[in-house]
């Protein structure tokens, strides 16, 4: 009795179904599941005792079915990844040297599983060959030297660490991920991003700009993006080392608070806050407008109001679990002419196995509990699912290619110095990860994108975005005869 008049015609199957997902009344068929389960159940019972017997049965059987169908998808996956040949002989001779005898026993000019390399890399069992250069000689030929099945190092790890982030990404395993990667030490992500201390993509005008040019690029392109003015509320959830947060205040006059859980980077940021910067001094003004607070996101109050929220490549860490509420509190928290600006990195949803051998190693040991790298197409049903309405979007991947190319010449020059500090097997590790995720941006597999959102009512005025800097700013760029 409560469909629309105009829901009252014949429909196909397929519009039922997308009136279904995607209705005003958002129709949720686990619960309507769940009242015909119930309703089963009492019926053949005739009793309470004999409902609860029954409920807890199919929720067992459910339970049960749900166990069965993932591992044999984890075996398909696992067998059909073993298709990728091994048996062709190639010369590593001048490349590496394996000081395993196994190891070398084994895949001596033979192909090896990447994951089964760099677990040897990391621990010492592989030593590259004199002035042999791990993006230029070996990873930039990957296809020829590995294979990229899914190993038991694989298994071991999606089943007993990466299912259970997945599935809890409750505020203590958040913290105990992500906070003990981003608290390694300050001078030790110093030593690839630089005096910048931005731990995303940057924007290049050109090849020739600089890491630190590309970054302040960036953050004035954001700034234009949702057009940010004096005096306005900005919240900037997971802040990094708060370069962006002052930038803002001091760039565009704006009240910015930036949210981090790792103290090293509030620590820093606090510490940059009272000095020069790059870019020139800060005015006492902008260093009162700039706070950045040790916070989860989840204990920021809800009757909070702000006029710009931006998140950048942190939603990835938030959980594919979680995102809804996520989204929906931002919702809640921005005010109702606001905007939102997300920037989130992915894997393709057109996958190879290296998108998931690499998407498992990123898991493993650089960023933690990042489930929800997913496709931009996800990204974008989610926002609106929350109710915004997406104003502008963008592929920024080649931009971020170059960003980690030169993160990956920094971390070179600083590595023997790193490797004192830290030792060598954090910085093998971080050497495969830049070096093997500038190849992996440069060839699609993984992308960056960038979102401005509004809230999706009736009377948002979008005729703001008519003339409006922030909307032409492309267009103002590549023509600027015509504007």
């Amino acid at each position: 009795s409560k469909l629309r008049p105009e829901m009252n015609r014949i429909m196909n199957a397929q519009q039922v179904l997308f009136l279904v997902e995607n209705g005003s009344y958002k129709v949720n068929m686990i619960y309507l599941g769940a009242f015909f389960l119930a309703y089963n159940s009492w019926t053949a019972s005739a009793s309470w005792s004999g409902l609860v017997f029954y409920l807890i049965y199919y929720a067992i059987c459910e339970l049960l079915i749900v166990v069965l169908a993932l591992g044999l998808f984890c075996a398909g996956l696992f067998s059909y990844s073993q298709m990728d040949g091994g048996a062709s002989s190639v010369d590593t001779g001048k490349l590496w040297t394996y000081k395993d005898q196994e190891l070398d026993r084994e895949f001596k000019n033979r192909k090896i599983p990447i994951e089964t390399w760099i677990e040897a890399y990391f621990d010492g069992k592989v030593d590259l060959g004199e002035g042999v250069d791990m993006h230029d000689d070996i990873l930039l030929n990957r296809k020829k030297y590995f294979r990229f099945n899914f190993t038991k190092g694989h298994l071991r790890f999606f089943l007993q660490k990466f299912l259970m982030q997945t599935v809890m990404h409750s505020q203590n395993w958040d913290f105990m991920d992500v906070s003990t990667t981003y608290n390694i030490g300050n001078d030790f992500y110093h030593s690839f991003l630089g005096d910048a201390m931005v731990y995303t993509s940057a924007i290049f005008d050109n090849e020739n700009e600089s890491l630190e040019d590309g970054q302040k690029n960036k953050m004035d392109l954001i700034g234009r993006k949702i057009n940010m003015q004096p005096g306005e509320k900005h919240l900037d959830i997971g802040c990094g080392w708060g370069t962006f947060v002052i930038h803002c205040a001091k760039e565009f006059k704006t009240n910015s608070m930036g949210i981090t859980i790792a103290q090293e980077q509030i620590n820093f940021g606090l510490e940059r806050s009272k000095e020069d910067t790059i870019w020139g001094a800060r005015s006492p003004e902008a260093i009162e407008r700039a706070k950045l607070v040790f916070m989860d996101y989840r204990d920021l109050p809800r009757d909070s109001k702000f006029n710009k929220i931006t998140a950048l490549e942190m939603a990835e860490h938030v959980g594919v679990k979680n995102y809804q509420a996520f989204l929906k509190q931002i919702f809640g928290m921005l005010e109702d002419d606001g905007l939102f600006y997300i920037q989130v990195c992915g894997l393709r949803p057109t996958w190879q196995f290296e998108d998931f051998v690499w998407g498992l190693f990123m898991g493993k040991y650089i960023f933690p509990a990042a489930d929800a790298s997913c496709p931009s197409s996800w990204v974008m049903g989610q926002l609106e699912q929350a109710g915004f309405e997406i104003h502008s979007y963008e592929n920024v991947s080649i931009h971020y290619v170059r960003t980690i190319y030169l993160w990956y010449q920094n971390f070179m020059s600083n590595f023997d110095e790193m490797k004192e500090i830290y030792g060598e097997k954090l910085c093998r590790i971080w050497v495969v990860f830049l070096a093997w995720s500038t190849l992996i941006g440069s060839e699609g597999s993984s992308a960056c994108f960038q979102y401005v959102c509004h809230k999706n009512l009736p009377e948002y005025d979008r005729r703001q975005w008519l003339g409006n800097d922030a909307a032409n700013y492309m267009l103002r760029n590549l023509y600027p005869d015509r504007y």
